[in-house]
């Protein structure tokens, strides 16, 4: 018996891994974020799975909830929204899992932030402007920030910050920015990334506030910084003529010629 839990993505049904679907169809014990993960997710489920929506759960009844499963030797997928490395409660519930010795394992996810930026056409680490995205939040009543945890100090850096689970404290969030980025800093928020019913408002520190539109609460990511709106930045060395690479060596002398052809395509 294993316990899976696997990160469901942003909202569209169809950002779910092949593993993460085959497990949910496999399982016959589901237990689903229901405030989060839409239900559509749920369709692959076998038609006899015992299905258990989360959302007006303790963490106590779900632990109870799995150790029944287990007790039964039947397979669990738990399934959380975006990735489960951030902001999925998963920590304390392997907590539990490891102390009751019941096996568990991981499967990732698309995170929103992801998901945000493929609505935007953003790529958010562009050469000479931003090559860091921080993801962070605002103080809230389930988690408190540490204090060195500032959206201030992370604003200094310069980085494209991807602020989660805080457009209820847009005003807080622009006056602690502007003074490092500048009132004219580019700003999105994105509702309900990939859902259908998506919104995107483009604006800048100083405007965001109000074109926000109240229905616009929960499920929001902010994005902030000079990444969202440079269109003047340097072409990555990558594929620049000239750039001695393994995949491309430029001369017979070059420590690539004789490569494994192995490296990563990726970077800048």
């Amino acid at each position: 018996m294993t316990v899976h839990f696997i990160g469901a993505g942003p909202g569209a049904p169809d950002l779910l891994t092949l593993r993460g679907r085959d497990l949910i169809a496999a399982c016959p014990v589901c237990l689903y974020a229901g405030s989060l993960v839409p239900e559509a997710i749920l369709d692959h489920c076998p038609a006899d799975a015992r299905i258990i929506n989360t959302a007006p759960l303790s963490l106590d009844e779900i632990i109870d909830e799995i150790a029944r499963a287990h007790a039964a030797g039947q397979d669990v997928v738990r399934l959380h929204s975006g990735d489960l490395s951030v902001w999925s409660a998963m920590g304390e519930q392997l907590r539990r899992l490891r102390a009751l010795g019941i096996p568990y394992a991981i499967i990732p996810g698309v995170p929103a932030f992801a998901a945000a930026a493929a609505t935007l056409g953003q790529e958010l680490t562009l050469p000479g402007v931003a090559q860091s995205v921080v993801l962070t939040r605002t103080p809230g009543r389930a988690s408190a920030m540490p204090d060195g945890e500032t959206l201030a100090n992370f604003a200094r850096t310069g980085a494209t910050l991807a602020i989660h689970l805080s457009i209820h404290n847009l005003e807080y969030v622009v006056a602690e920015l502007a003074p490092c980025y500048g009132d004219d800093c580019p700003v999105a928020i994105v509702w309900r990334a990939s859902w259908p019913d998506q919104k995107v408002i483009r604006a800048r520190l100083d405007t965001i506030v109000a074109r926000l539109d109240p229905a616009m609460n929960r499920t929001a990511l902010i994005l902030v910084g000079p990444a969202l709106g440079s269109a003047d930045f340097d072409d990555s060395c990558l594929y620049a003529i000239g750039y001695d690479r393994r995949f491309r060596p430029q001369s017979a002398d070059s420590p690539f010629a004789e490569g494994d052809g192995l490296a990563d395509e990726g970077g800048t």
